[in-house]
């Protein structure tokens, strides 16, 4: 590749057959992206300088319109009891539609990280149509340091298209919706819906494929360490209090989801924190509710009143209430 490719934002894209007549904005920070939201009308400022934005029809993930390619390599080793199927055909036939889709769209990009272990890590491209969907991703994941992404060469890249509207008959899916993971050509498709939860959950589906046969255990908890190296973890299902027991002020926060045991000991997956915050106040969760008043953090579906103020007690939009924030806000 020439420098000038290096340079080249297309070429984070062109890579994976996409191209666009469009803008392709390429690992955009947090001014960059909420300036590209509020234009775009994706979302609002709160009073306190956070992003709120609104998901629609889907306030939380789609369990039963995910699938996984099965194949020569994932059939033996997938549990398939539990997993729906997509052929390889069927996943061919939709990326050529999702880059049909984008082909005349703004796209944003990021390039990051998941695994804190570096030597267990998961590079991943991170392609959105939304640009509160960047600053999602780029806050929940791992953001590597400027100088390692002119030469960032992805293991895994996801593009999430929420106008995207799936043909049951012609891609094998359920609905409009789908999230389609090919664990072979790591490469996650997402389509039909704007819940950012699947972008992150998407993460965690592939490092729970692979890191098994590398001896580390997948685990949805989180973590925190004390000060003698000491590290307790908290398991749960989601909303069950993972990341308010984790938000201790006299530990060290490792991270409120999903993490792996292995030879090195426990790591998180994440770079970031995706609490919930119907509920949330100042007295019962100090450090939770801090974030939220915070430039930089994206609020989902959270409701303001006439004054732009956060009211948490609302739950008319949704009770899966969430906000977004990278880890050294705690």
């Amino acid at each position: 590749m020439s420098e000038a490719g290096k340079r080249n934002p297309a070429w984070a894209i062109d890579r994976i057959g996409l191209k666009t007549t469009a803008a392709v904005r390429y690992n955009f920070g947090e001014a960059a992206l909420y300036e590209e939201a509020v234009r775009r009308g994706e979302a609002r400022l709160t009073a306190h300088g956070a992003l709120v934005a609104e998901t629609g029809q889907h306030t939380g993930r789609s369990p039963k319109d995910k699938f996984v390619v099965r194949d020569e390599t994932t059939g033996p080793h997938v549990w398939w009891d539990n997993n729906k199927a997509m052929s390889s055909a069927q996943f061919e036939t939709l990326l050529a539609d999702f880059r049909a889709h984008a082909a005349d769209k703004d796209l944003y990009v990021q390039d990051l990280v998941g695994g804190a272990d570096e030597d267990l890590k998961l590079t991943t491209r991170v392609v959105t149509e939304l640009a509160w969907h960047s600053l999602f991703i780029r806050n929940l994941l791992i953001r590597p340091e400027a100088a390692e992404l002119e030469h960032f060469v992805p293991d895994m890249t996801i593009i999430d298209l929420p106008s995207f509207r799936a043909d049951p008959v012609r891609h094998g899916t359920r609905t409009e919706t789908v999230i389609a993971v090919d664990l072979s050509r790591m490469i996650v498709l997402i389509g039909g819906t704007s819940y950012a939860g699947e972008m992150k959950k998407s993460v965690f589906t592939v490092l729970n494929y692979l890191l098994p046969a590398k001896g580390v255990m997948p685990m949805h908890c989180s973590a925190n360490e004390g000060a003698g190296g000491d590290a307790a973890i908290f398991f749960g299902l989601s909303g069950t209090g993972k990341t308010t027991l984790s938000a201790d002020p006299s530990r060290t926060l490792v991270g409120d989801d999903e993490h792996g045991w292995g030879p090195h000991g426990i790591f998180n997956f994440e770079g970031g924190c995706y609490a919930k915050t119907i509920k949330l106040s100042a007295e019962a969760e100090p450090e939770i509710f801090a974030t939220t008043q915070r430039f930089g953090t994206v609020l989902e579906n959270v409701v303001l009143d006439a004054g732009r103020v956060p009211d948490f007690d609302d739950g008319s939009l949704t009770e899966n209430t969430r906000c977004a924030y990278p880890l050294h806000f705690i």
